[in-house]
């Protein structure tokens, strides 16, 4: 029986930056990458400042050695989510505590312990999500050393899931100006983009909305002129609350402008995440039930995705219970453990709402394979977003 040997966390970089949403909703404005200003929100030392991460090595007693990274996401802090990981604060705590809690632990099994330090406590609080999401990483990554296979194999068979015998579809993301970044994810033929950020109302959607359904007209248009005669990619614009700030939480006005916006998408299927952004999960709910509602009235096609004030377990299994989305975006570093994401999709399926198992720009490499390999179970051909665990 393979155990950790000791615990060794270093900090490092994460792979992109940390943005205040809150600043820039208040009017900041972009300097190059930069965000000039004073930050509002709490651990913020610039509005746009690089992201940290925490490596976390553990040392088998076979010589191995398993690894995750504890990061969190771009805009962290807003919406029910964890404030700003700032990785020195937590270094005593992993060099002492985590260390004694996991030292000499068997490591042949994944589930429980990582169930176990998911929900442990310290000071009284439960461990940041990004902690908890790094810790699990490396659990994973040591259960899959340990029995000589992939972690995709002991997700399934902890999980009693299928593996994927094809490439599961990817949702591909780039900046809204980078032009030459989505000419090359319509040549590789990516299955949905191009996912943008649209975080200002006047500089991204219009006061009337043209910006918005003008950036859309352009991304088909661009597709039609470069793309095979056969692609047909669905289009995914997250939009963070703005079209909601719009039209000041009109839904039957905010309906409307997405049947204006689905039909400058056309062939293509829309997606459109975070139309708003509420004051707490429970207006969350009352409002993305009522768009998809008035969006059903209309016989629109939209399909409409939930991201902020859906974080952990717990809020995508009540969104899910509430039919309050067509698919959920279910963010990992915000679940904490990835034993949360992992139950969190085959949540989602046994309630027939779809999801993206997707992460951060904010990650790293080590994280993102592990989160590709939490996704073992899904069948040939669906989109990333329409996929569905299946149980043996």
């Amino acid at each position: 029986m393979t155990r950790i040997q000791d615990v060794i966390p270093v900090v490092g970089r994460s792979g992109f930056f940390n943005r205040d949403l809150a600043a820039v909703k208040a009017g900041a404005r972009a300097d190059g990458f930069a965000y000039p200003g004073r930050p509002l929100s709490p651990g913020f030392e610039k509005i746009v400042q690089p992201g940290t991460a925490i490596s976390v090595m553990l040392l088998l007693d076979d010589g191995q050695v398993a690894f995750g990274d504890c990061t969190d996401v771009i805009l962290t802090g807003v919406a029910g989510r964890d404030p700003l990981f700032q990785a020195e604060q937590h270094l005593a705590f992993l060099r002492t505590t985590m260390r004694e809690v996991l030292r000499g632990r068997p490591i042949d099994r994944f589930r429980d312990v990582a169930e176990e330090v998911d929900r442990f406590s310290h000071d009284g609080k439960r461990l940041h999500t990004a902690l908890r999401y790094g810790l699990t990483q490396a659990l994973l990554h040591a259960a899959a050393l340990a029995n000589r296979c992939t972690m995709a194999e002991i997700v399934s068979r902890e999980y009693g899931c299928a593996i994927a015998s094809a490439p599961i579809p990817i949702l591909a993301s780039c900046h809204k100006e980078d032009a030459q970044m989505i000419d090359r994810m319509i040549l590789k033929r990516v299955e949905l983009l191009p996912h943008a950020s649209f975080q200002q109302v006047e500089r991204d959607i219009g006061l009337e909305g043209e910006k918005l359904i003008a950036y859309a007209e352009g991304i088909v248009a661009r597709i039609r002129q470069i793309g095979d005669p056969d692609y047909r990619p669905r289009i995914h614009l997250d939009v963070y609350g703005t079209i909601g700030e719009l039209f000041g939480g009109d839904i039957d006005a905010i309906a409307v402008y997405l049947g204006e916006l689905e039909a400058a998408v056309r062939p293509h299927e829309l997606l459109l995440e975070s139309f708003v952004i509420a004051a707490t999960r429970e207006a969350q709910i009352d409002a993305f039930r009522a768009l998809r509602s008035a969006i059903a009235r209309r016989g629109y096609q939209i399909k409409i995705i939930v991201d902020e004030w859906c974080n952990t377990l717990d809020d995508i299994k009540t969104f899910a219970d509430a039919a309050a989305a067509d698919y959920a975006q279910i963010k990992t570093p915000d679940l904490g453990g990835i034993n949360n994401a992992i139950e969190a999709v085959l949540y989602a399926r046994e309630k027939g709402m779809g999801c993206c198992l997707g992460g951060s720009g904010n990650e790293t490499d080590q994280s993102a394979r592990i989160t590709a390999q939490n996704r073992p179970c899904l069948p040939a051909g669906l989109s990333a977003f329409q996929a569905r665990l299946r149980r043996r």
